[in-house]
């Protein structure tokens, strides 16, 4: 009954794209930005806007936010709902560019004009586990597959991923674009650095000359309801001096599962800080002098401080049968040491922090093979690319 009642909506919002695309033409001023992962900003289509608006002040915008679909799902306001199914495809229908940062599964269903560009700019730089065509079955892999041979420009961070990211969207490679990622560019922003961390330290004073652990695991669909923490804080408080903090960043699906007893809101304080609801990421990867993570994607962005990472993959073996798989032989791929127990875990916060030893050239090696450019310009590349006429 739920895959009718969306199959429903994909077809209204399919009827009105129609009508409007036989009756108007398409405005090569008009921007439509689809941000249902990420609607801040600092995100890849956020940074496209930023950049257009500085560019050409004519271009106009329009949006689908991920808080819009969110509410259209839940039955909202009828406004919302009118104007998600009337408006929207109005100006999907007739705007010069499309810009996505996700999936949106009602274009499975649109065909559009050969004067628009349609440009998957996705959220991840990266990614060590499958996805997409690699990774979807059933009736979403094929509305997935529909959806994505509307893309005309799918961008990508590096030339040695475009055949990686063809494969997973299932489009050609003549489509696949390594200009590098628009959200990259604050990584090589020292300004913003700066700025970024200075308030970042203004809020946690308390933490200026520590030692930070940044703990970022990934998304497990098993754990959204009832999320476990694997990372024994107690065994970190207790086993390691009393300078190193550790910050938690857990995934929004996941984070707002998560709380403490007042009992351990008192044991972990000036320790441990759950900053799950941290607005930019980016500044904790800034800050952190090192990261515990397993399989997420958020080790692209962070080998570029060339800062130790652990890889705290006590459930490899079954991430990996039971999960989407991986790309690339885990333990061989990932830049850091591989470890199962939290014994290990506290032994290699020693020797990569306190002794220093980690491998360096691993990093790099990671760093050069997913990253082309770090001259902060990727936005202006893809502004570049799609808009030659």
């Amino acid at each position: 009954m739920k895959q009718l009642a969306k199959k429903i909506g994909y077809l209204i919002f399919a009827f009105f794209f129609y009508i409007n695309r036989i009756f108007t033409k398409v405005n090569k001023q008009k921007v439509f930005c689809i941000m249902t992962h990420d609607s801040s900003m600092d995100s890849n289509v956020g940074m496209i806007i930023q950049e257009m608006k500085k560019k050409n002040p004519n271009f106009r915008f329009y949006y689908i936010k991920k808080e819009e679909t969110a509410e259209v799902k839940n039955g909202g306001r009828v406004k919302s709902i009118l104007s998600f199914f009337l408006v929207k495809p109005f100006h999907m229908a007739t705007a010069g560019y499309i810009f996505l940062d996700n999936i949106f599964l009602p274009m499975s269903y649109l065909h559009f004009s050969s004067k628009t560009k349609v440009v998957q700019l996705w959220h991840g730089t990266g990614t060590i586990k499958k996805f997409g065509q690699d990774a979807n079955e059933g009736n979403l892999k094929k509305l997935e597959k529909h959806a994505n041979r509307t893309i005309t420009h799918l961008i990508v961070n590096a030339e040695g991923i475009r055949q990686q990211y063809a494969g997973a969207f299932g489009v050609v490679m003549d489509k696949v674009y390594a200009t590098g990622l628009p959200r990259t560019d604050v990584l090589f922003d020292v300004e913003k650095k700066r700025e970024e961390k200075k308030e970042f330290y203004d809020q946690y004073p308390e933490l200026k000359g520590k030692k930070i652990i940044l703990y970022a695991p990934t998304f497990r669909d098993n754990e959204v309801a009832k999320p476990k923490m694997k990372l024994d804080l107690d065994a970190l408080i207790n086993s390691l001096p009393e300078d190193l903090v550790c910050i938690i960043k857990l995934h929004p699906f996941v984070a707002k599962q998560y709380s403490w007893t007042k009992e351990q809101q008192e044991r972990y304080k000036g320790r441990i800080f759950n900053l799950s609801s941290y607005p930019d990421t980016n500044t904790l990867l800034f800050v952190a002098d090192a990261l515990i993570t397993d399989y997420s994607s958020i080790i692209y962005e962070y080998c570029l401080r060339e800062k130790p990472m652990i890889f705290y993959a006590y459930d490899l073996e079954a991430f990996e049968s039971e999960g989407r798989g991986f790309y690339e032989p885990y333990e061989e791929f990932v830049p850091g040491m591989v470890v199962r127990t939290m014994e290990e875990v506290i032994e290699s916060i020693k020797m990569n922090i306190y002794e220093d030893k980690y491998d360096r050239e691993r990093i790099e090696w990671f760093r050069d093979k997913h990253y082309d450019y770090f001259d902060g310009k990727s936005t202006e590349r893809v502004i570049q690319l799609v808009t030659q006429r």
